[in-house]
């Protein structure tokens, strides 16, 4: 098995590429080992020392670093990985909540947050992806989006650019109503 490693925006997370489905469906993300629960790979990936975020895409695993160098921590995180992978045990074997669960928006809205999630899904994510994160929908008031940006996106140096100089401007121009774009 190749594990394929690209760097991303933010120099505290690497992507690493297993050339095997990691997810049917969906993305999730961990903080901590205690999030990691339904996740075998997540957790051990987490017993590795210096490992403080695991963020599981489609056919990526970002993984963020803690205060150790990626010359140490690469090689134990690329063996965990390609352990997990020989082993054939499932990525995720329990549930995790759904991430729409706590998105907040009136009603009256509903049209609204409709199509800023259309135009999330079909012209953000997929760029995102790329760079082994990942935006979703929170909140919508009074003309405000609020995005939660996970795995490489989140603590991302140029997440903040991303935010207001690309995906406002591609909200904006689709939604004039929308007055600003904010991270959750």
């Amino acid at each position: 098995m190749f594990i394929q490693t690209e760097p991303t925006p933010n120099p505290s997370t690497i992507k690493f590429v297993p050339g095997k489905q990691v997810l049917a469906t969906g993305v999730h993300d961990f903080k901590s080992l205690d999030e990691a629960g339904p996740s075998p790979l997540a957790t051990r990936l987490f017993e590795v020392d210096g490992v403080a975020g695991v963020f599981l895409g489609a056919d990526f695993i970002s993984v963020t670093k803690g205060d150790l160098d990626w010359n140490m921590l690469k090689p134990a995180v690329m063996g965990v990985i390609m352990e997990h992978f020989m082993s054939g045990a499932p990525v995720m074997d329990g549930d995790v909540k759904d991430e729409n669960a706590n998105e907040v928006f009136d009603e009256e809205d509903r049209e609204t947050v409709d199509t800023i999630k259309q135009l999330l899904e079909e012209k953000v994510r997929p760029a995102v992806a790329q760079d082994g994160g990942d935006i979703v929908f929170q909140a919508y008031k009074d003309g405000i989006v609020y995005l939660h940006m996970r795995g490489a996106c989140s603590g991302c140096p140029s997440s903040t650019a991303t935010l207001k100089n690309g995906i406002e401007n591609l909200l904006k121009h689709f939604l004039p109503e929308i007055k600003e774009v904010r991270a959750a």
